[in-house]
């Protein structure tokens, strides 16, 4: 593995947990949104992640035949997609603007499904994600330039 392979695979991996850490602040933001555009309220939004595969034209030499399966060329953001399996939460308040009029549910509000103390476990985690490919690079500069001195 080469110097620019290693720092390419970290650099997936912080744009990835970067869009994750956007995404994250975005749900946050919009906790007590009960109206969108598209209708209702805020949905918490994910994204999700994919290997990246091995490019078809180029293998390594000293890797052996069985072991190149496409592990270990990084992450790819395949989507960022809103959460419409959980169910939004429902508080009394019949005077808000947005309460349900008829109904059983009348009088009740939909909040969005976001729950603020899973999106902060959420949020450490990209964090730490972030921090351990940044500690990806600088020690494969660190290592490098190691290398290139005692070649001098």
């Amino acid at each position: 593995m080469g110097l620019f392979t290693s720092i390419n695979i970290a650099a997936t991996g912080l744009t990835a947990q970067r869009t994750r850490l956007d995404v994250i602040a975005n749900n946050i933001a919009n906790v007590n949104t009960t109206r969108t555009t598209e209708g209702g309220p805020f949905r918490r939004s994910r994204v999700i992640f994919r290997p990246r595969v091995s490019q078809p034209y180029w293998r390594s030499p000293f890797l052996p035949e069985y072991l190149d399966n496409g592990v270990g060329k990084g992450v790819r953001i395949v989507k960022i997609e809103k959460d419409y399996d959980s169910k939004p939460r429902l508080v009394y308040d019949p005077t808000h603007p947005d309460a349900i009029k008829t109904g059983p549910r009348k009088g009740y509000v939909e909040y969005p499904n976001v729950n603020v103390v899973n999106e902060m476990v959420d949020m450490i985690s990209a964090s730490r994600s972030y921090e351990a490919n940044v500690a990806v690079i600088d020690g494969t500069k660190s290592m490098f330039l190691k290398a290139l001195e005692i070649g001098r």
